[in-house]
């Protein structure tokens, strides 16, 4: 994953001549830096990812890398739209599992930021799901969201392999925030 780009990379992404960026950074719309003692430009690429959104400019390659990726496992209905509902479609990307098998599958093709795991689809494999997502290092970054039946938040197991952990009923506004919010942080730190 690049996290630097010079005005040639930033033209090609953009699709237009590199004079351009360089009008676009000196004018001070294009956030960077310049090389000491060079001329040369540099931007960094959460820069770019902002500059490019604030102009309503494609993406192209960077979309996978700006938008958030979710992973809904074993969610009911209700979960699922209102989350579909307060999530915005053009910062995040939702996928669904209902099932370990198919969590494991979407996990690798999709390499979710966040993995919301539905203790309604049954307590063992809910934790099953979960300490297997934690014992696979591809995916120790990964935010993981519990959602807790009364029955589960009261009975004893190791709630530190979840990040968060949510008991129903809780307001699906309050959980869309927190993943937002997780997710930004886990963005800023990549």
């Amino acid at each position: 994953m690049k996290t630097i780009f010079t005005t040639g990379q930033v033209a090609k992404i953009c699709k237009v001549a590199p004079r351009t960026v360089s009008k676009w950074f000196d004018s001070g719309r294009l956030r960077g830096y310049r090389i000491p003692g060079s001329q040369d430009r540099r931007i960094p690429r959460e820069h770019l990812i902002r500059f490019l959104k604030e102009h309503g400019m494609p993406l192209g390659e960077l979309e996978d890398e700006a938008m958030g990726k979710i992973l809904l496992v074993g969610a009911e209905a209700p979960i699922r739209a209102s989350l579909n509902d307060l999530m915005s479609n053009e910062d995040f990307k939702i996928e669904l599992a209902q099932s370990g098998f198919e969590a494991g599958i979407q996990a690798e093709s999709l390499h979710p930021d966040c993995v919301v795991v539905d203790f309604a689809m049954g307590r063992a494999d809910a934790l099953m799901i979960a300490q297997n997502l934690r014992k696979n290092t591809e995916y120790t970054e990964t935010v993981l969201v519990g959602l807790l039946s009364d029955e589960d938040n009261a009975s004893g197991f190791d709630r530190t392999i979840f990040n968060e952990t949510f008991r129903k009923p809780f307001d699906a506004a309050l959980l869309a925030e927190r993943i937002r919010t997780l997710v930004g942080r886990k963005k800023q730190l990549a």
